[in-house]
This record gives C-alpha cells, sequence and structure tokens, in this order.
C-alpha cells in the first residue's frame, strides 16, 4: 500500500515540478496557463490510471490534487478543461445509479464552490490559500468517503475501525500532498515574479543609462569622464568635434593632458592631476580651438567612505556670451562718447567759430608770406570740426527718415567725387554694379557718408596705382556693397576692434570713421563684415537685409 501511496503522490506532485521547470524564463508568462493545465490533465489521467483498490475496499486515487491546483491557479478556463477531463475519465469507472447521481452531485455541489473559491484565493496570501485549499480538500475527500459508503452498503457507524484509519490516513496524506504542491507552486510563481521584477528594473535601468547617454552625447556641453587614475573613459560628440581628426578610440584611455593639448588649450598644469591630488572643484576659462569655455572639474565619488572614483570635466562654451559682452562694451563707448559730444560740442563750437572767423580777418590783412601759416591754422580747425560732426553723427541715436532708394544711383551720384580723390592719390576705381538692383528703404545722406568713408579708408591703404573695387550684389535675402582694396592688409589681432571708437590703424587717424559706419550700417538693419589678409588687402562687405525679409 505504501508503494502506491508514494506513487500516487510523486504522480500527484509532477505537474508543479514540470511547471516550476518550464517556467523558469518569464518570456513563457504567456502560455504558463495552457502548459499548467496540459500537465494537470495528464496528471489526472496517470493518477486514474494507477488508482488501486486496498483489501478493504477503499480506492486509493489522489487525481483530485492535480485538479484543485490546476482548478486554483489556472482560472476558470482551466477548470472547465479539467473538469472535462475529470468526467471523462470518472465515466469510464462508474458501475452503478448511486455512482452517476454521486458525480452529478459532484458537478452540482463542488464545482460551484471551487468555481466560486478561485478569485478569492488568487488574492490571498500564502496562509489564506492555505486555508482555501483544505477547505476545499475535505470537501472533495466527504464526496470520496460518500461513494465508499456507497459501494459498501455501510454507514459511518458500521465501518470497521481499520477502514477508518486507512480513511484518516489517505486524508492525511491527500491534506499533505495538497499542501506541498502549493508551497512549491508559490515558490515556483514567487521566483517568476522576481526574475519578471528583475528584468523590469534592468530594462528601466537599462533605458534610463541610455537617456542618460543620448543627454550627454547630444549635450551642448564638453563632458569628459575620468578614472581615479587620470585616464579618459568617455568623451560625448562636443568634444569629439574639438579634437578632429582624432577617433573616438585614439583618445580613450589616454592621459587628460593629451586631449588638452588636441584641443590646443595652453595650461601649466593638468587640471585632473590636481583634483585627484585632493582638490575638490577647479574652474577657469580656457580657449579651446579659438572657442571660449567656461570649465569646471570636480570629483566623482562612489560612496561617502569610499573614496574617489575619478574625475568629471565641463566646458560651457561662452565664445557668443564674450561676444555681447564685448559688444556691451562697444555699446557703452559709444554711450561715452554720446555723452561727450552733448556735454561739449556747443561749448567748442562757438569758440571755433570766433577764433576762425578772426583767423580769417588776420589772413586777409597779413603780409602775403604769413598767409601759408594762417591757412594751416584754418585747415587744423576744419579739422577739429569735422572731428565734432564724427562725435555727433556717433552719438545720435536718433530714427533717420528713409525714403526707396538705388544703391546704384547713390553710388553714380558720389562716383566723380571718388574719382577725383583716388586721381589725387594716383589710383584707379574700378565699379562693378548689379542691374538687377532692387530699391532698399535708405537715408541717402547717411548712405553716402558710409559710401565715402568705406572709399577713402580703403585708398589711404594703398600705395600709388593701386586699383579699389567698388561691387554691388543684389541677393535673395540681401543688397551687398563690397569695398575692396589691394593695400597692406590689417593683422588678425586688429580685426576684433576695428569698430571700436578711438581705435584706428592709420597714424593721424582718430579712430571713429569706422565706428560711425558701423552705426549707419545697425540704423538700416545690415550687417558689416570685414575679411582682411596681410599683404594682400581687406574687403569691406555690407549686407543690408530685404525689407520682406526682415524678422
Amino acid at each position: 500500500m505504501w508503494k502506491e501511496a508514494l506513487l500516487q503522490s510523486l504522480i500527484a506532485c509532477l505537474p508543479v515540478f514540470m511547471f516550476m521547470v518550464w517556467y523558469a524564463k518569464p518570456e513563457r508568462n504567456r502560455s504558463a496557463h495552457l502548459f499548467f493545465a496540459i500537465c494537470c490533465g495528464i496528471t489526472m489521467l496517470l493518477n486514474m490510471h494507477f488508482s488501486t483498490i486496498t483489501e478493504h475496499g477503499v480506492q486509493f486515487d489522489l487525481r483530485h490534487i492535480p485538479y484543485l491546483i490546476g482548478s486554483l491557479y489556472g482560472g476558470v478556463a482551466v477548470t472547465a478543461f479539467l473538469t472535462v477531463v475529470y468526467v471523462t475519465g470518472r465515466v469510464t469507472q462508474l458501475g452503478g445509479q448511486w455512482e452517476y447521481m454521486l458525480l452529478a452531485s459532484f458537478l452540482v455541489l463542488f464545482v460551484p464552490i471551487l468555481l466560486f473559491s478561485i478569485p478569492r484565493y488568487a488574492s490571498r496570501n500564502r496562509k489564506g490559500k492555505f486555508k482555501i485549499a483544505i477547505l476545499l480538500s475535505f470537501i472533495l475527500v466527504l464526496f470520496q468517503f460518500t461513494a465508499y459508503c456507497t459501494n459498501s452498503d455501510a454507514n459511518f457507524w458500521g465501518i470497521p475501525e481499520s477502514h477508518l484509519a486507512i480513511w484518516f490516513g489517505l486524508c492525511v496524506l491527500f491534506a499533505g500532498v495538497l499542501l506541498l504542491c502549493i508551497h512549491f507552486t508559490e515558490i515556483g510563481f514567487e521566483r517568476i515574479q522576481l526574475q519578471v521584477q528583475l528584468r523590469d528594473v534592468s530594462m528601466k535601468y537599462r533605458k534610463e543609462m541610455r537617456r542618460l547617454q543620448q543627454f550627454i552625447d547630444s549635450s551642448p556641453l564638453i563632458v569628459v569622464f575620468c578614472d581615479n587614475k587620470g585616464a579618459i573613459t568617455h568623451i560625448n560628440d562636443l568634444t569629439l568635434e574639438l579634437v578632429t581628426p582624432f577617433s573616438r578610440n585614439e583618445i580613450l584611455h589616454q592621459r587628460f593632458s593629451f586631449l588638452l593639448d588636441k584641443m590646443e588649450a595652453s595650461y601649466d598644469f593638468d587640471p585632473v592631476e590636481k583634483i585627484l591630488r585632493g582638490e575638490e572643484r577647479l574652474t577657469e576659462i580656457m580657449k579651446l580651438r579659438g572657442r571660449s569655455f567656461y570649465t569646471v572639474y570636480c570629483l566623482i565619488k562612489e560612496m561617502p567612505s569610499h573614496g574617489t572614483d575619478g574625475v568629471l570635466f565641463i566646458g560651457h562654451e561662452i565664445t557668443e556670451l564674450q561676444r555681447l559682452k564685448d559688444e556691451l562694451n562697444r555699446m557703452e563707448r559709444l554711450s561715452l562718447v554720446g555723452q561727450m559730444a552733448a556735454s561739449i560740442t556747443h561749448e567748442i563750437r562757438n569758440p571755433m567759430a570766433v577764433i576762425r572767423g578772426f583767423v580769417q580777418l588776420l589772413n586777409e590783412r597779413s603780409p602775403a608770406e604769413q598767409q601759408s601759416y594762417f591757412r594751416i591754422v584754418l585747415d587744423e580747425l576744419d579739422r577739429v570740426n569735422s572731428i565734432i560732426n564724427d562725435f555727433l553723427s556717433l552719438a545720435q541715436n536718433r530714427i533717420v527718415a528713409k525714403e526707396p532708394s538705388n544703391l546704384n544711383d547713390l553710388l553714380n551720384e558720389l562716383l566723380p567725387l571718388i574719382w577725383a580723390d583716388a586721381n589725387m592719390r594716383g589710383q584707379l576705381i574700378e565699379l562693378k554694379l548689379d542691374e538687377n538692383m532692387e530699391l532698399l528703404p535708405m537715408n541717402s545722406k547717411e548712405m553716402k557718408q558710409l559710401i565715402l568713408n568705406l572709399s577713402r579708408n580703403g585708398m589711404e591703404a594703398m600705395t600709388d596705382k593701386g586699383v579699389l573695387l567698388i561691387e554691388t550684389l543684389c541677393l535673395q535675402d540681401s543688397v551687398q556693397l563690397k569695398v575692396v582694396d589691394h593695400g597692406v592688409g590689417i593683422p588678425p589681432e586688429k580685426l576684433e576692434k576695428l569698430f571700436e571708437p578711438f581705435f584706428t590703424t592709420k597714424t593721424n587717424g582718430t579712430g571713429l570713421g569706422l565706428a560711425l559706419c558701423l552705426s549707419i550700417v545697425e540704423r538700416h538693419n545690415g550687417k558689416i563684415r570685414v575679411e582682411s589678409e596681410v599683404g594682400k588687402g581687406t574687403s569691406f562687405i555690407v549686407s543690408f537685409s530685404k525689407p520682406d525679409k526682415i524678422a
């Protein structure tokens, strides 16, 4: 009997262990119910096939254990399938009318109770599940005991004690195997839930890592990670642009000083080495390949008591900010010039007019040999008056009256004056005008002053026999004026300060001419650009936006 009990117990536990083996991977979660139903159905048939009747007339069969396990963990659909399997196998073993009635009672009474218990079973903890399983197993044993009494034509009081002992042992075995199956099934579900949670956490971690990596790589910042030995472990895309043509693999695992050399940075010491020696944080402004960056070096710490994991280097480009700062300084200088002009112009012009009048009077009454001296004084007074006029023009921050004008017409009006100035210097003028020139809103007086200033600057930069090119172009979005000389050119270090007030490259210049030109261009919604090469000449390119293209 004990051999049969062991065999039936092993067969009843078979679906649980098969389920634990098969359900080891989270991707099999979708078909778990189908697999569990098939295993329980096969196990029920095996239990029925190997069922035995003891010498006391007790049928030894644990088919109800896989039936209960499959129904409680598989749901309503699995319960229906297993009920069909159970009824099909049970019908073949029925022999009397009472057995058919007992099977019908089982279907009418127990199956609804089982279906009613399934949702409550799923929502309980393990202790609550054990209680429901014990209750259902008690009902099943009660049905089996009723079937035994029906087959043996006995009642409870007429059953021998030896038979009752067998029934008690059967109940204990049934409950023990059922609870064992539930225990291992719960272990299997808990294990797979942990695997699913671990997979979800791992996927979220990888997803966040990809997001962080994408953020670092696409960030408009220089980002470099170094380990605790000073070797580079990661650089982002912007850093890679600054070390072109070197690839990422050529930079990784190198010293940080190697990276600074490739970015053409000037430094007195390796900042990463200084951080690793104990500095918490370093900040400085560096020039990297001609661009200005505000840089920060800081430690990367693992845990408060685990020391340093490496160094993080971040660089934020401030080239545009620096340009705006320079522009603001230039505007402040212009404002200062305006304040100076407003405060001293009238005070200077009145006594100058008196002085010039008396000098002219003295010139008329002086001997001929002294008139050249008076002429020099008059020329210098006129020069001072011209400087004062430049001050006033530069300081004016007013809305000028504009009317549609053709840039070519303004050039043609000024051409005789420009030619006369060029002939005095022994130079030539080359004029290229775009025939398809469009009208632009301009102040003709200011535009003529702009053209004359640029032309005279070009002629002053050239020697005799020089050729000054004046060209106009009508582009899709703008109208361009080019003044190109073939003079000495301007060094690169002076180009940045070219439009600052009082900065000049001439010996006798005031430094107000180009500042005045810039002021005129900006009042006409334009931009001025300078291209120069020492020894070859300079090009001033003025671009005026067309009215329909102004944002």
